[in-house]
């Protein structure tokens, strides 16, 4: 099972430009930083900048917040991703002929569904300034 790291590695580069926001903001430097491919990294920015949540010039490493933090919702993030927006999948391929693989599904996608709606509020109550609030507070503890 494959899981997809594109929201986590999105907020990690809008959390990154804003924190580093005097400091180098190349898709090289921002890649080190997740431990990811910069070509990942400028196709996630791609998305971020079509969204309209960053700023950037092509072959300028100065890409910037288009809004101020505290008004990027993850939600705006998770929307802003080119990628499949279910949380939670199905396996699709069960035994029709079982009680158990006949009905799964369309239980689990009940389930499932409610999950997303709970999940998506949460994400449109989380802010990126609360990201990088706890970034900073879990920093300044360690030093």
């Amino acid at each position: 099972m494959k899981f997809s790291h594109k929201l986590s590695d999105a907020i990690h580069i809008l959390a990154y430009l804003d924190i580093f926001k005097d400091g180098d903001r190349s898709s090289k430097q921002i890649a080190a930083s997740i431990e990811a491919n910069p070509s990942v990294v400028r196709s996630l920015m791609s998305d971020l900048r079509r969204a309209g949540l960053i700023q950037s010039q092509q072959g300028a490493p100065n890409a910037t917040l288009a809004k101020d933090p505290a008004n990027i919702t993850l939600l705006d993030v998770y929307h802003a991703l080119n990628m499949n927006h279910d949380l939670l999948h199905i396996d699709p391929k069960t035994n029709p002929n079982c009680l158990v693989g006949a009905n799964i599904q369309d239980t689990l996608n009940e389930v499932y569904a409610q999950v997303q709606v709970a999940a998506e509020a949460q994400l449109q109550a989380t802010t990126l300034q609360d990201v990088i609030t706890g970034i900073l507070h879990r920093h300044q503890n360690k030093h």
